[in-house]
């Protein structure tokens, strides 16, 4: 295996951004228990994550310090959301990889066949993507592990947008 150099600071990075993107999802979820169904959206980063929405920064706060406290008691679930971009994005991988190989499978048939054929696989696919689209969160895009982690502070970048800084305590 070739040497890569700083290896190891960037395994430690893409770790704290899977850490901070599953207590991403626990903010959010908490948030959505407290305040019902509303536009939100969230975006991690290595020092903590972002949210896109209407939320003032005391709410978002105490939000945050739930989930964290959730998450380093062992609710480890709240790392994984139905509502994360990852979702979307296996979803489209999987319909378009079942939908290319119908379309390969049989490539002399008629329009009105191939459309068929492709329209199941793709239905196929969907349903398929929607338990792997959670294994692909649990497993690669997302840790519930935050021990040692602590939250730094919220800030308020722009209208509607919010800085949940974090870092590994001292």
């Amino acid at each position: 295996m070739p040497h890569v150099p700083n290896a190891g600071w960037l395994r430690r990075r893409i770790d704290d951004i899977r850490r901070n993107h599953g207590l991403e999802h626990a903010t959010v979820s908490v948030l959505l228990a407290r305040r019902g169904p509303q536009r939100i959206a969230g975006r991690a980063a290595a020092d903590g994550f972002y949210i896109l929405g209407r939320v003032d920064d005391a709410t978002l706060r105490s939000c945050a310090e739930e989930a964290l406290a959730r998450m380093q008691r062992g609710e480890a679930n709240l790392a994984v959301s139905p509502l994360c971009g990852t979702n979307i994005a296996v979803t489209g991988a999987v319909t378009a990889a079942a939908t290319m190989a119908s379309l390969a499978r049989r490539p002399r048939d008629g329009v009105r066949d191939r459309f068929g054929s492709a329209f199941t696989a793709a239905t196929l696919g969907v349903v398929l993507a929607q338990p792997l689209g959670h294994l692909v969160q649990a497993h690669l895009t997302t840790r519930a592990d935050l021990a040692g982690f602590e939250l730094v502070s919220v800030r308020t970048l722009l209208p509607g947008v919010r800085k949940v800084v974090t870092r590994h305590a001292a």
